[in-house]
């Protein structure tokens, strides 16, 4: 069995498996936490509307803050556009997902996928740096905040390389790209990563709790 034999194969199988099985424990494990009912009078009726407010009032940072966290948001946004792009916008990242879903879709030219892997590099690095030269951000990392930047970062960083044939065999070079998004994969349930399924739901919970006792989302 080569590399990209495994890779393709059984390293496959047990990323999705680990996957599958860290996100269906961590839903239930937060659908299972008890909350004590809120006892309190609501200062407002139609606290529902608070938490779709909360869905987009944190879209943004608030007015003052704006100079100072402004770039970092655009950063993020980024990061997070362009590995959208990427995954479901690639032509062999789609080919993967066809073949689960049992249909295809458009997706754009192998030149723009290029481009747009190589900005969101370059954005996933200047957000390291950001985190590396700034006290604040630096003293309330941990482990969690380098290991989420480094199997996200990976894939991108290997995609690249196999797609300009960098590596001294591009069977190799496949095999290694997989292997990171596995990685990626086996991550994701537990680290912050799952934010991708968290903040949906802790925005809507905010913005509701918030309007329930008459404050803003």
């Amino acid at each position: 069995m080569t590399l990209l034999d495994f890779a393709r194969g059984p390293a496959m199988q047990i990323a999705i498996f680990i996957f599958v099985l860290g996100i269906f424990w961590r839903l239930v494990g937060v659908w299972a936490l008890r909350q004590k009912k809120d006892l309190s009078e609501p200062r407002q009726k139609g606290a529902w509307i608070g938490g779709i407010k909360g869905l987009y009032a944190h879209a943004w940072p608030y007015k003052p803050f704006v100079p100072y966290v402004g770039a970092q948001y655009i950063v993020g946004y980024v990061i997070h556009l362009g590995l959208f792009i990427v995954l479901f916008f690639g032509t062999p990242h789609m080919l993967f997902f066809a073949d689960i879903v049992g249909f295809t879709w458009w997706t754009l030219p192998g030149g723009v996928i290029t481009f747009v892997a190589l900005v969101t590099t370059v954005a996933l690095f200047i957000a390291l740096t950001k985190r590396l030269v700034n006290p604040v951000q630096r003293l309330i990392s941990n482990f969690d905040d380098y290991a989420t930047w480094f199997v996200t970062t990976l894939p991108f960083v290997t995609g690249l390389a196999t797609t300009a044939n960098l590596w001294p065999h591009y069977e190799t070079g496949l095999a290694i790209h997989l292997l990171s998004v596995w990685l990626l994969l086996i991550y994701f349930p537990f680290g912050k990563l799952m934010h991708s399924f968290w903040f949906v739901v802790s925005r809507y919970t905010t913005g509701s709790r918030f309007a329930r006792r008459g404050g803003m989302a």
